[in-house]
């Protein structure tokens, strides 16, 4: 079973990137955004994020499969960096979200993410941003049945 609460997350200063894509990308744009960010002396906030910005599974399937999606990453910083053509220093908005917690590998978090969908139009909530993973640990250092995701999906 997939727990989900409501939590009101705050404003977030990140360093982030875009680029279009499938969404596997993720895994070359967050070490490209470290090796910038570590060597300006960075203070890392929290940890690295993705933020799909297809509004519904379908969309997202779709614009992975044509390598046509939205793929932001982000990470959060005590301060402004400066930044380049392709990264950026902004304020990722807080709010209200749908919370939950994905366990194992990346590929598998299809299903947690239609239980998630399914609760917020059961609860008469509605997306009202980008989708956030927050990504607790890293795979290079545990199996992939330990990974851990979080998913906040900003509500209305």
């Amino acid at each position: 079973m997939v727990d989900i609460e409501i939590v009101d997350v705050q404003p977030q200063n990140v360093m982030g990137m875009t680029r279009k894509g499938p969404y596997q990308i993720i895994a070359q744009m967050i070490p490209e955004l470290f090796q910038y960010l570590v060597p300006k002396g960075a203070q890392f906030a929290g940890p690295p994020m993705f933020l799909c910005h297809e509004t519904s599974m379908e969309q997202a399937e779709q614009a992975d499969a044509e390598g046509s999606a939205e793929v932001e990453v982000v990470v959060p910083v005590a301060s402004e960096i400066a930044g380049t053509d392709e990264i950026s220093f902004y304020e990722l908005p807080g709010g209200k979200m749908a919370k939950t917690t994905h366990q194992g590998p990346y590929e598998e978090c299809k299903a947690t993410y239609e239980k998630l969908l399914a609760w917020i139009g059961q609860n008469q909530h509605r997306i009202a941003g980008p989708i956030r993973e927050i990504y607790l640990n890293d795979p290079r250092e545990v199996p992939p049945e330990e990974i851990l995701t979080e998913i906040h999906a900003p509500i209305e």
